[in-house]
């Protein structure tokens, strides 16, 4: 019997083209196709990313207060601190060691993005 996989989390935005590249600066995923309709982004092993524009018709409005997914980076801290020197707005690191440590941050469109150890 299959198993089930996530291959996709949905990200709204104003202009798929320019959060591309914003995702592909800030968080090094890969953009894999882009237009106005949307653009996935990626990275080895894990799933992707879909930042929807209008043009696609998604009816959501960017500037989600809460996270569509984690993005798990190999540096909690110095990928904060890389975020917050390019000026864009981070929350203090939080969570537990044994757990899971993350800290929130926000895109050039509003949206709230998790970004976790593991």
């Amino acid at each position: 019997m299959p198993g089930t996989s996530i291959t996709t989390a949905f990200i709204p935005v104003q202009d798929p083209l320019a959060a591309a590249d914003w995702y592909s600066r800030m968080l090094d995923l890969a953009v894999g196709s882009s237009n106005t309709f949307s653009a996935v982004l990626g990275a080895a092993g894990s799933a992707s990313v879909t930042l929807m524009g209008p043009d696609s018709g998604i009816d959501a409005a960017p500037g989600l207060p809460w996270a569509t997914c984690n993005f798990r980076v190999d540096d909690l801290a110095k990928t904060r601190a890389r975020l917050a020197e390019s000026g864009v707005p981070t929350g203090p690191i939080e969570g537990s060691a044994d757990v899971c440590l993350f800290f929130t941050a926000r895109d050039p469109d509003g949206n709230t993005l998790l970004l976790t150890d593991r």
